[in-house]
């Protein structure tokens, strides 16, 4: 029988990997890839959903694109981490999480998926986690290896999901304090979600 988790806000934290600027014109798809982003930031304000943003040897690879709107999370924005492992799971992630007892469920997005999102998905699984990777927040500089990291995070039990479906879950009820919000985002986003969808996915074949 198949195992059902659902996001729940209370218990969910979203995790950016990587997504600095050095690697802007490496990166498949990387003007969607940070609508994407900017969407599940907005998502994680209107539900207050905190934020951890890694960033891959900042003196090296520069720090997180400004074009990703993290002073809006305001408090929420937990915390930029730099790191010289390709996981997230790093010593102060490891704080945090521990500092957080309530969250059950990681919420992945970023760069790449066949090295750091592959490796930080991994290992939140292997420490307990319920991982969901939004599969139109992920990316990398070859863009038909991504199926295959997706693939294998599948195999090892974390969830591949889209950014509207993690979004509308994670929402739950059009009936919870903060709809009229939440809607006004999915209506904002539209467009953007088909953008996204179309160029993100389309070549996607792990399901």
């Amino acid at each position: 029988m198949p195992v059902i988790s659902k996001l729940v806000p209370e218990e969910t934290m979203f995790f950016l990997c990587d997504v600095q600027t050095r690697f802007k014109n490496l990166i498949f798809g990387i003007d969607e890839l940070v609508l994407t982003i900017n969407k599940m930031l907005k998502v994680a304000k209107v539900l207050e959903i905190p934020v951890v943003v890694t960033e891959q040897n900042p003196k090296g690879f520069g720090n997180t694109i400004l074009d990703i709107d993290l002073p809006s999370l305001g408090p929420l924005f937990v915390a930029t981490i730099a790191k010289e492992l390709y996981t997230m799971m790093t010593s102060e992630v490891r704080v945090i999480l521990h500092k957080r007892p309530q969250i059950k469920s990681v919420v992945l997005f970023g760069v790449e998926s066949q090295v750091c999102v592959l490796q930080s998905a991994l290992d939140f699984i292997e420490a307990g986690y319920i991982v969901h990777v939004i599969a139109d927040g992920v990316s990398g500089s070859n863009k038909e290896v991504i199926p295959f990291a997706l693939a294998r995070i599948r195999q090892s039990g974390g969830y591949i999901t889209t950014s509207e479906s993690a979004a509308f879950q994670l929402q739950r009820d059009v009936c919870l304090p903060g709809f009229k919000l939440f809607s006004n985002v999915m209506k904002e986003e539209k467009d953007n979600t088909v953008r996204t969808s179309q160029k993100m996915l389309h070549h996607r074949s792990f399901l």
